[in-house]
């Protein structure tokens, strides 16, 4: 917990700064934990499926056997975060971060590499980019020779998921429409597979996270706090020691593995020599697509960077508390699911048919595009999760663009881009990052909210004109497995 320095008050701040701390303290108030908006969320689905005519044992039942359809890729999501977490932290790419601490020769510069690094490593991997981007923060807050207001460094730090994360290799959503195990049979039935040329690697979906690249860069740089303005981590509260815990001594026989540096290497020599086999015998986007293959080599590298299975287990202990929320709300957004495509009511349309006719209703080309964003980023406000919230949104979503014959891959990253825009605003998926930055999510609100007033215009642009460039292609449906 931080202190208030002097001069901290939202009095002292004026336009957009001033109304994103007034708004950060407002929800910090009275917005309960995001565990209970899906809660909440659950309960308004199954009343708007009784008032569209389903069975209360219609919406129960859908409930209850839905609630276990995301299994698989909850955990999945959870390792994103874990294996983010393993590999930022592990001793090569703290001796990398301490270097590039010193790269950076006045405030504002420092500011803007931050925010460029955090992006960059995000579209890698978005849980290495949280606790990449906060160490970076941390490591440039302590150098003597630079006054860098901590703040904004801290929310540099978040740009990566503020921005651009859901466009890169770990998108949730992309990740899911990629993997056909992970995909609900529903869904599956509606979009077929869509690996990643069709989705991040379209060539208008890498100039979209460019030009948020390349905005967010310039808006850290200019909006960075100068002279008396600057408010360091020292005067802010912040202990900023990040000394190595003492190693600790092995006492029994038994040990020895626990430290050895054999077994590391060798597995990283058996996950190396899988990843070539994989590239030899498979096509390279059906490869980088795979989500698990995908966790595996993070995984792997985490345990080789730290050298011992006992570094790497205790960076895994610490790591497991950032995973908590994903755990326990990614089955209620499975059951939201399960209610929406499931619980038929009068006429035998469920609630998603009906949203899927609301928005075919709309047509296609920018229009339906826009509509489509500005949904997303709304609901991203009160369901902060990219890749449960694309399971809600995906059935009635990808539905209504095959009617209106929109490209469906666009149709995803529509989605993806515009479901970094709510981070900005809503803390969730800062927790991780204040952690490591021991702030508040109100010391980085002013920050970030300035970002969101500027990103929403030009993601609304980019997805209305890009979306110009695509043709319809119709989903391949893999046949159906049948039941054993």
């Amino acid at each position: 917990m931080t202190t208030a320095a002097p001069g901290t008050s939202t009095r002292s701040e004026k336009g957009l700064a001033r109304v994103a701390q007034v708004m950060a303290g407002w929800t910090e108030k009275w917005f309960p934990d995001a565990y209970v908006f899906a809660l909440g969320g659950v309960v308004l689905v199954a009343l708007a499926a009784l008032l569209n005519g389903s069975s209360p044992q219609a919406v129960v039942d859908a409930f209850g056997n839905g609630f276990w359809d995301l299994t698989a890729f909850t955990l999945q999501m959870a390792m994103v975060v874990l294996t983010g977490y393993v590999v930022a932290t592990s001793p090569p790419v703290a001796r990398l971060i301490d270097r590039l601490a010193r790269v950076p020769q006045q405030a504002t510069t420092a500011v803007s590499f931050v925010a460029l690094l955090s992006m960059s490593v995000s579209f890698l991997n978005w849980g290495l980019s949280l606790v990449f981007g906060g160490l970076l923060a941390r490591a440039i807050a302590r150098r003597t020779d630079l006054r860098v207001d901590y703040r904004a460094l801290g929310a540099a730090a978040f740009m990566g998921l503020g921005a651009v994360w859901a466009l890169g290799l770990s998108s949730s959503a992309a990740q899911l429409q990629a993997t056909a195990a992970s995909l609900p049979p529903d869904l599956l039935q509606i979009t077929g597979v869509l690996d990643f040329g069709k989705t991040i690697f379209t060539w208008q979906s890498l100039l979209t996270c460019a030009i948020l690249i390349a905005l967010t860069t310039v808006v850290a740089h200019l909006s960075a706090p100068r002279g008396a303005a600057i408010r360091t981590a020292f005067e802010l509260g912040v202990d900023l020691d990040d000394s190595p815990e003492p190693a600790s001594r092995r006492e029994r026989p038994g040990e020895w593995l626990e430290y050895s540096r054999i077994l590391p290497v060798l597995m990283g020599l058996l996950t190396a020599g899988w990843l070539v086999s994989q590239f030899l015998s498979k096509p390279f986007l059906t490869v980088i697509s795979s989500l698990n293959g995908y966790l595996l080599v993070f995984l792997m590298l985490g345990l080789v960077l730290h050298g011992t299975p006992r570094n790497f287990l205790q960076a895994v202990t610490k790591a497991v508390p950032a995973t908590a929320g994903i755990l326990v709300q990614f089955p209620l957004y499975a059951a939201m699911a399960a209610i929406l495509t499931k619980a038929e009511g009068s006429g035998g349309m469920t609630v998603s048919a009906h949203l899927a006719e609301f928005f075919t209703s709309i047509g296609s080309g920018g229009g339906f595009a826009v509509v489509i964003a500005l949904y997303t980023a709304i609901l991203g406000i009160f369901v902060p999760s990219g890749g449960g919230k694309w399971l809600v949104e995906a059935p009635y979503v990808m539905q209504s663009a095959t009617d209106v014959e929109m490209n469906l891959g666009w149709t995803v990253q529509i989605y993806n881009v515009a479901e970094a825009l709510p981070n900005l605003v809503n803390p969730f998926f800062m927790l991780p990052l204040l952690a490591v930055l021991k702030l508040r999510a109100r010391d980085l609100v002013g920050f970030t909210f300035l970002q969101f007033t500027i990103h929403l215009p030009v993601v609304l642009l980019l997805v209305w004109l890009l979306g110009m460039t695509f043709t319809f292609e119709p989903p391949v449906i893999p046949p159906a497995v049948p039941a054993p």
